[in-house]
């Protein structure tokens, strides 16, 4: 006969009991009420629950739907994903509210005021392996991640694919580019959601080292307009190894869900605990101004990481560059041979006669800087190599400090430095990020035994290692890592054709600018359209300040006797207008200099413009449309106003209330010529005089593919006797 054990029998009820509370916990954990923060403005509302295990988010503003709710997820190659089964474990809000100086920007202070609300997900039938999401809601709008924490079943993992959805509440209008792993550089199309599959081959046209997505995406910074007036820009912050962020696009539905850039072998990301994703940003506003004044990307970045930043200054450059794209004057390349080596002896090329890189432009270059008040030189074809450099998937194309026969280091360096001008290098790397890290360090000590403290870094070409996308986890880390080198040597960085900008500027400040997007230069291969500085502004520069290259005068093409047709579809006055509406620390005036000795009382404007300041006032905008901004100079009582539109007239509204009250100053205005257009009379533009003062208010034409310019200075005595108010 079976004995009775109590023991046995209080253990197995135990058991059941210890059962029963872990499914009990499963169930209110999975049913428990929404989590909900606010804007510190109380203007946005953030609603986070699991549904059936599952994280999701919503978004609304002013009562107004701006994410409907979406599903939160990460799927992993060689671990089960992080999509489902979750718990909530822990939560826990704050707020913060403090300010920053940055090194250089749009304006001296930042405000960093966020209310967040952090959630720890915990999956039981996994151990309870746990995620956290952190959710930062600002004024201007949310940013959120996801977060890894070190843990004992959780060490190294490949993410497969990010399902970050953005259920948006309506077809809405939005300005967009081809999903793209290799490349920013399209042109930009404005249509509705539902229209994006019908747009997209046209939109997909070919340009240089492209890899459009197969599925149908479009890029980040995207940005929307509804149709109930709310201005949303969706995009990333702090990208740091992990891969660039395009938007998978389900057009009938108007949702949006995150799609990640792969590597050679198809895996998206390599994670090792403890670790985080980049932020997820959503700026939204009903004032179109309100994105363009957003500094919400960059305070979800991390400080600067040197602690000594006095070398950082910000650069207004000229450049033998242009006469390469549309003069016809000059080439990169020094020999007219084509299957070039390193190893070669250069000086044994047969010289094709129109190598621009030689002493003598050089210091036609720097006297002209010199006397107009530009701190550097960009020379660009300098270095061997370039006779064999595109196109050919070679990896050892440029050595980064061997140069032509026709231009000597040494003596273009003292004769820079006896101008007290700066010769600005150039690395292109022809896509190959191995032969540059390989020769990096050697590339930066020649910059320093030369004077050289700033650099144009250009990716143009497929990647090697090859198989590797410039938008990859791969490459992302190599820009951070070239940038964090040359703070080694006190040298900033500027880069051509590398992933979009994601506010990193504030972490490593010497990242001065980047291109990432269709720059001048294709106003010689192809045009820009009129309305294509007005989207950039709330797209491309939402993550970061660009090197636009404005500044052309000359903008019919046919000027060169080249034999095309091109020309540059603005005004004259709107190349002024993009020193202050398209932000950057880094300036170049683009055209060669016989143009601008041509127009010398237009390119005063450029002579006199700031590329650093105290504050910004986004004073009208409209994405595609138009734009009015005024910025004031930092450290001196100087203003400048800069208004451009599409390819339609428009009168601008210009306040000057941000002027100090009770005094008059001297605005000295360029504007477009009543018979001006960017397609007929370019170049015909007036230049006037006038007093105003913080109540004085300005009715400004702006010609079709046209703009307008104000620099505002104090007013002398004699200036305010000769002039009448406005």
């Amino acid at each position: 006969m079976m004995k009775f054990n109590p023991k046995s029998k209080f253990l197995k009820l135990q058991n059941k009991l210890v059962f029963l509370g872990i499914v009990m916990l499963f169930f209110i954990a999975t049913d428990v009420k929404a989590q909900v923060i606010n804007s510190p403005n109380k203007q946005l509302v953030l609603t986070f629950e699991l549904k059936n295990g599952v994280p999701q988010y919503q978004l609304v503003y002013k009562g107004k739907a701006v994410i409907k709710p979406s599903t939160l997820g990460i799927e992993v190659v060689n671990h089960p994903s992080f999509m489902d089964g979750f718990v909530i474990s822990d939560s826990k809000e704050d707020s913060v509210d403090n300010s920053w100086k940055p090194v250089m920007g749009e304006v001296k202070t930042i405000r960093n005021h966020y209310n967040e609300l952090l959630v720890t997900l915990s999956q039981p039938t996994l151990n309870n392996r746990f995620i956290r999401l952190r959710f930062r809601l600002f004024n201007d709008g949310l940013g959120f991640r996801y977060e890894f924490p070190k843990q004992k079943d959780l060490n190294y993992f490949i993410i497969k694919e990010e399902h970050t959805e953005f259920n948006l509440a309506g077809d809405h209008k939005i300005f967009w580019i081809p999903g793209d792993y290799d490349t920013n550089e399209y042109a930009y199309t404005t249509s509705k959601i539902s229209e994006i599959p019908n747009l997209m081959e046209e939109a997909t046209a070919f340009i240089s080292a492209q890899w459009p997505i197969k599925n149908l995406a479009v890029q980040t910074p995207s940005m929307m307009k509804s149709s109930d007036g709310l201005y949303i820009n969706i995009h990333e912050a702090a990208l740091i190894n992990y891969p660039a962020m395009s938007l998978n696009v389900d057009a009938e539905n108007f949702r949006m869900s995150s799609h990640l850039t792969p590597d050679a072998v198809g895996n998206k990301g390599y994670i090792q605990t403890n670790a985080q994703t980049p932020w997820r940003t959503i700026v939204v506003s009903d004032k179109a101004t309100d994105i363009l004044a957003s500094k919400l990307i960059l305070n979800l970045n991390e400080p600067t990481a040197y602690e000594d930043v006095s070398w950082i200054k910000p650069v207004k450059y000229i450049g033998i560059w242009w006469e390469y794209f549309v003069a016809g004057k000059s080439t990169w390349a020094f020999g007219t041979e084509t299957n070039v080596k390193l190893e070669d002896d250069f000086s044994k090329l047969t010289p094709n006669g129109k190598h621009g890189a030689t002493n003598e432009r050089a210091k036609a270059y720097i006297d002209f800087a010199a006397d107009n008040g530009f701190n550097a030189v960009l020379i660009e074809g300098w270095n061997v190599g370039w006779e064999d450099w595109i196109g050919n998937w070679k990896e050892n194309v440029f050595d980064f400090v061997t140069s032509y026969p026709d231009f000597d280091v040494n003596a273009i360096h003292e004769y820079a430095a006896s101008k007290n001008v700066k010769i600005m290098m150039h690395h292109e790397t022809s896509g190959s990020a191995t032969n540059y890290e390989r020769r990096l360090d050697r590339a930066f000590q020649f910059m320093k035994d030369n004077g050289y403290n700033s650099v144009k870094t250009g990716y143009v070409g497929q990647i090697i290692p090859r198989g590797e996308h410039h938008d990859g986890q791969w490459m992302v880390n190599h820009y951070i890592h070239v940038a964090e080198r040359a703070a080694d040597y006190e040298i900033m960085i500027n880069s051509h054709e590398a992933v979009r900008p994601t506010g990193l500027n504030r972490t490593y400040p010497n990242w001065i600018a980047q291109e990432s997007a269709r720059g001048t230069e294709f106003e010689a291969m192809g045009g820009l359209a009129p309305e294509h500085t007005t989207i950039l502004p709330f797209t491309r520069l939402m993550g970061g300040p660009m090197d636009y290259t404005p500044g052309i005068f000359q903008t019919d093409l046919t000027y060169y006797n080249t034999g095309g047709q091109q020309r540059v579809n603005t005004t004259l006055v709107k190349q002024l207008a993009y020193y202050v509406t398209m932000y950057s620390p880094l300036q170049m005036a683009a055209d060669i200099p016989d143009n601008y000795d041509r127009f010398p009382d237009a390119f005063q404007f450029i002579k006199d413009v700031a590329v650093d300041w105290d504050n910004s006032y986004i004073l009208e905008a409209e994405p595609g449309d138009y734009i009015t901004i005024a910025r004031k100079t930092k450290g001196k009582n100087e203003w400048f106003v800069g208004g451009v539109t599409d390819e339609n007239s428009r009168t601008a509204t210009v306040p000057f209330s941000y002027l100090p009250k009770g005094k008059e100053y001297l605005a000295t205005i360029y504007s477009d010529a009543k018979d001006a257009s960017w397609d007929k009379n370019p170049q015909a533009y007036t230049i006037k005089k006038a007093l105003v003062n913080s109540k004085s208010l300005l009715k400004q034409y702006m010609a079709p593919g046209g703009g307008f310019a104000i620099s505002i200075k104090e007013a002398t005595p004699s200036e305010l006797k000769e002039l009448k108010k406005l």
